[in-house]
């Protein structure tokens, strides 16, 4: 049994124990999620655009529609379904406006959370019901995410056969490639005049080229905003209108010009943006703009104005780089794929083995859901992690992180010597514009044919050649130049493990493929599959528990011994739930 819990009073000192008290297992421990208010039908019907949903399902003929909304929006799910059920149906009443099965009406008042059983109950509608759409139109609503709100769940909408998804609330606006999307941004409200009256306390210089942006919930008022300052008689301001174009000048923004002759100049414009931004947005455009300016939707009280928010990334900069200069002589990187959704990811997780096979380290792929710090400690052999997401997600920041998790930007320029890199404090998220870039730099002829003078392994083997895969003769990591670590000033003498021989074929012999078991030297690189594996050393070598049957060794023929080490007996440990186990030996549960 474990030792129970310390008073809450104990004084500090000592570690808590990790186990939670009999009594205390079913107890709720964390706090509930807070509901947002009530909306009417007429405000749900505006803020999720109902009207237009059902136009645009109708035009793309679609019958299997998947709707995905963030966590915060899921207490307006039913009604959203049911709103587009009663549209979407052929037999709607247009007179009909109330909920079906007795519910209440559309203005009810009931507390946030109130009813919230019924109206899932109500989602099965039975025979000739009015509000059940056609029978060749099926609403699915996707309640979770496989990764980020912020992207289309494609994998979970084909797990219902969707031909459409219909994607709530904020969005990266990254490009998909499997099915056709319907973007609802959910227009949310905002106090006009304290927009404008911030506005001209931040910006006193009524010349000044300034661009008005904001986000995609917010987006519908720029026009409004934009109006009402020009009136004010600033003459060199600029609206902007949304495009799915993350690799913009400005992510996912097209600058709406004053006249077709007029030129924008952005590195010395300033930028008035609505609401807090991502940070992968601010550092994208720090080095692209003259300065950001913040208006606080979060915090803002609708009573009063406050004040905009200066955006500075400079220390967002120097942690950034910070980072990645640690990761230089790490051997093994961990590319951690977090989207499988966002157009050309497979492509750049290509580029990014490609990029980190070439520098002589070796790369393993992992796909793990949603990151959380928990999930990736479990693999202490990674010395950095590389994140393959859409442009808002592959930023992750976080002290929680055990080893450093960067962009593949920023893994570029990692990879780079100490000599040849160069931090101009330009920095980009979007995978999509490193594969442009590295297509640009990359031989047209190279491209065009895949082809190589060097032949591959498997070739030089089968033709009985003397060739080594990863290097040359001159190659020898004895002639290759000292890497020192930037932060301790160490020597490293382990950053390339994959560069050198590590496979080799023989010259007119039996190549080397044969299932014998062959005594390996202790100091030796551990290989598998004939190519070493600093992962596999790793497990041999660093690891205390190596699964099942670790505990027994191999006893080889040349050992001249038949003796082998036994393994431990199988016993029967604990079973049952996991809020009690029941242990075999004394039947008491745990």
């Amino acid at each position: 049994m474990a030792p129970a819990t310390p008073p809450l009073d104990a004084k500090p000192g000592v570690a808590p124990a990790l186990s939670t008290p009999d009594t205390r297992i079913l107890d709720e421990t964390a706090p509930p999620v807070p509901i947002k208010a009530w909306h009417s039908e007429d405000q749900v019907r505006t803020i999720y655009e109902i009207d237009r949903t059902i136009r645009e399902i109708r035009q793309g003929n679609w019958t299997r529609i998947a709707l995905q909304l963030p966590d915060e929006m899921l207490v307006d799910a039913p009604r959203i379904y049911q709103l587009l059920a009663r549209g979407l149906s052929h037999h709607h009443n247009p007179s009909s406006r109330g909920f079906a099965h007795g519910e209440e009406s559309s203005h009810s008042t009931s507390p946030p959370g109130a009813g919230m059983s019924d109206q899932l109950d109500g989602l099965a509608l039975h025979g000739t019901d009015k509000e059940d759409p056609s029978p060749d139109a099926k609403l699915f609503i996707l309640g979770d995410t496989s990764y980020g709100s912020c992207c289309v769940d494609e994998i979970a909408a084909e797990h219902a056969d969707a031909e459409v998804v219909v994607h709530y609330g904020r969005s990266c606006l990254s490009p998909t490639a499997r099915l056709p999307i319907i973007y609802v941004f959910t227009s949310q409200p905002l106090p006009i005049s304290n927009v404008i009256q911030c506005f001209k306390d931040t910006y006193l210089d009524r010349d000044a080229s300034i661009v008005l942006t904001a986000d995609v919930t917010y987006a519908s008022h720029i026009s409004t905003v934009h109006s009402r300052l020009v009136a004010e008689r600033y003459t060199h301001l600029y609206s902007t209108s949304i495009v799915h174009d993350p690799t913009a000048d400005l992510p996912n923004r097209k600058i709406l010009r004053n006249s077709a002759a007029e030129v924008v100049d952005l590195q010395n414009a300033h930028v008035f943006h609505i609401s807090e931004p991502p940070q992968s947005l601010l550092l994208t455009l720090s080095s692209r703009v003259a300065s950001i300016n913040i208006y606080p939707t979060a915090i803002a009280p609708p009573t009063s104005t406050p004040s905009s928010l200066p955006a500075s990334t400079h220390a967002a900069l120097r942690r950034r780089y910070a980072l990645l200069t640690s990761l230089s002589t790490v051997s093994v990187f961990g590319i951690l794929i977090n989207t499988l959704s966002v157009k050309n990811y497979l492509h750049i997780v290509e580029l990014v083995k490609k990029q980190i096979s070439d520098a002589g380290k070796k790369s393993y792929t992992f796909v793990v859901g949603k990151i959380n710090a928990a999930k990736i400690a479990n693999f202490s052999e990674i010395g950095g992690w590389v994140v393959i997401g859409c442009w808002e997600s592959s930023l992750v920041e976080n002290k929680e992180f055990w080893k450093p998790v960067i962009t593949p930007f920023e893994l570029g320029l990692a990879l780079q010597q100490d000599g040849e890199r160069v931090w101009t404090g330009s920095w980009t998220s979007d995978f999509n514009k490193i594969l442009e870039d590295s297509k640009a730099k990359s031989d047209p002829d190279t491209i065009t044919n895949g082809t190589s003078d060097r032949p591959s392994a498997d070739e030089a083997i089968t033709k009985g050649a003397d060739y080594r895969l990863e290097g040359d003769l001159d190659s020898e990591p004895e002639s290759a130049p000292p890497e020192f670590d930037l932060r301790t000033g160490r020597y490293v003498s382990h950053s390339r493990p994959m560069r050198g021989p590590t496979r080799t074929a023989q010259v007119n012999g039996t190549p080397p493929r044969s299932d014998n078991l062959t005594k390996r030297v202790p100091a030796d690189l551990t290989t598998v599959g004939g190519v070493a594996s600093p992962g596999a050393d790793f497990l041999r070598t660093q690891r205390t528990w190596r699964g099942l049957g670790s505990d027994m060794e191999i006893s080889y023929e040349e050992d001249g011994s038949s003796a082998s080490r036994e393994g431990a007996r199988v016993e029967e440990g604990r079973n049952g739930m996991a809020r009690g186990y029941t242990s075999q030996k004394d039947g008491q549960v745990h």
